[in-house]
């Protein structure tokens, strides 16, 4: 079935977003990329704190720290933004953030090499680290076919400009999440290639396996298609050095459940190495993760704001 087309208010209302999307980007993009990242964690530092992610934000870290005392969660609420908006502006100049702009440190890369120079599907799993897109770009700077999912803007004409920002840096293969994108996916891995995901956020359809002690519904795809094809399923991870627009990006070890023949048990065991990989990093640098996406089911935001009350 065809997609339906927008109303005319709702094409213009598309049409003016984007327009001030190209024009934040230029702005970004006049400036060297030390300034456009600083800028970006300065407004975003001023302007999130009165959004309403903010308080999903600091609802989450309440979730995930219990232990930090009013102080220091303020403090890691404000570092989180400013790490956001380093990204925002970090993002229209990502063809400056390669491992050949010298900017970019790989640790581990002999792992990516080897599944380049092997021609057998991979998985790659990652999260929303630092700025996540830097991974994509070491991906393709040590020679992986891959098809890198993602979720599509909800804005047509913004979701062009996206993509082809990253097609800048040298993606030029990426499957939309959905039914399209599972079938480009498939195909891939048939095909040899590998498939990259960001598998961090609630999935409300998905497997439950606990995060931060808490159960947590996570996308069960990346398990099911590393057991099906009996390939690695290879994490990988971002963090800043420093507060400059310079990256270590890590490739971990292989973290495929194994096939026991239960294949239901198999998948959870998949799901939870995820989530304990992602809990991880989150741990070692909590203000360089997206905290602003309700990551657990309602029920563990309805019992926190009642402690908060009580």
């Amino acid at each position: 079935m065809a997609d339906r087309r927008p109303s005319i208010a709702q094409d213009l209302a598309w049409r003016l977003e984007a327009l001030g999307f190209d024009l934040v980007g230029l702005l970004f993009r006049l400036m060297p990329i030390e300034t456009a990242s600083w800028l970006g964690g300065a407004i975003l530092r001023r302007l999130g704190p009165l959004t309403g992610a903010h308080k999903i934000a600091d609802r989450n870290i309440r979730i995930a720290f219990p232990e930090l005392d009013p102080a220091a969660r303020k403090r890691l609420l404000v570092a989180q933004w400013d790490n956001l908006g380093r990204l925002t502006g970090e993002f229209q100049l990502m063809h400056r953030l390669t491992p050949s702009s010298g900017r970019v440190e790989i640790v581990g890369g002999e792992r990516l090499r080897a599944v380049a120079q092997s021609g057998e599907p991979a998985i790659l799993v990652s999260g929303h680290f630092s700025n996540w897109e830097v991974m994509a770009a070491v991906i393709v700077h040590l020679g992986v076919k891959c098809q890198v999912t993602y979720r599509a803007a909800n804005n047509p004409y913004i979701d062009r400009r996206i993509i082809e920002t990253r097609r800048s840096y040298g993606v030029t293969l990426m499957a939309p999440k959905g039914g399209d994108g599972s079938r480009e996916v498939l195909a891939a891995l048939g095909g040899g290639e590998a498939v990259a995901f960001l598998n961090d956020q609630k999935f409300n359809q998905g497997v439950t396996a606990p995060f931060f002690g808490l159960p947590a519904t996570t996308a069960p795809g990346p398990s099911r298609m590393a057991l099906k094809f009996g390939c690695p399923m290879i994490p990988m991870s971002v963090e800043r050095i420093g507060k400059a627009a310079r990256f270590r990006v890590t490739i971990w070890d292989d973290i495929a459940p194994e096939k026991t023949g239960d294949r239901t048990a198999d998948i959870l065991k998949g799901v939870q190495n995820v989530n304990a990989f992602v809990e991880a990093r989150v741990r070692e640098r909590p203000d360089e993760w997206f905290w602003t996406h309700k990551r657990w089911p309602k029920a563990v935001y309805a019992e926190g704001r009642a402690e908060e009350k009580a």
